[in-house]
């Protein structure tokens, strides 16, 4: 066999592919606890950060809880063939496009009735 002679193809690869996996071993120790590894910029910040109490405490829309409407939209959804599915993203995605054309014209025409300038006169 041609991989047994020393000084083959294959041998040569191989010695090859133990000597760059033996160069990427990383000797360094990281034993050390992370602040000093990673000092604080600003000493006692992140006891202040993380005192902390978020700005708001109410839900995003899209967190609410599923009426069962919804669920039995997404049931429905999920029982779909693929070609279907694909077919109602692709709607989706189509009146999306169609409303972003609409939204631009209602800009421009804003723009030419001078809606958005920035005096306005108070009547």
């Amino acid at each position: 066999m041609a991989s047994e002679k020393p000084g083959s193809v294959e041998q040569d690869q191989a010695n090859a592919l133990k000597e760059l996996e033996a160069s990427l071993y990383s000797m360094e120790i990281l034993d050390r606890a992370s602040p000093e590894l990673w000092p604080e910029k600003f000493p006692g910040m992140s006891e202040y950060a993380n005192g902390l109490t978020p700005l708001s405490t109410t839900k995003l829309p899209y967190s609410k809880e599923l009426n069962q409407e919804d669920q039995n939209y997404m049931h429905q959804l999920a029982s779909l063939p693929t070609a279907e599915l694909i077919t109602r993203v692709k709607q989706l995605h189509d009146i999306a496009y169609q409303l972003g054309v609409e939204e631009k014209n209602e800009v421009t025409r804003g723009k030419y009735l001078n809606l958005f300038n920035k005096k306005r006169s108070k009547s």
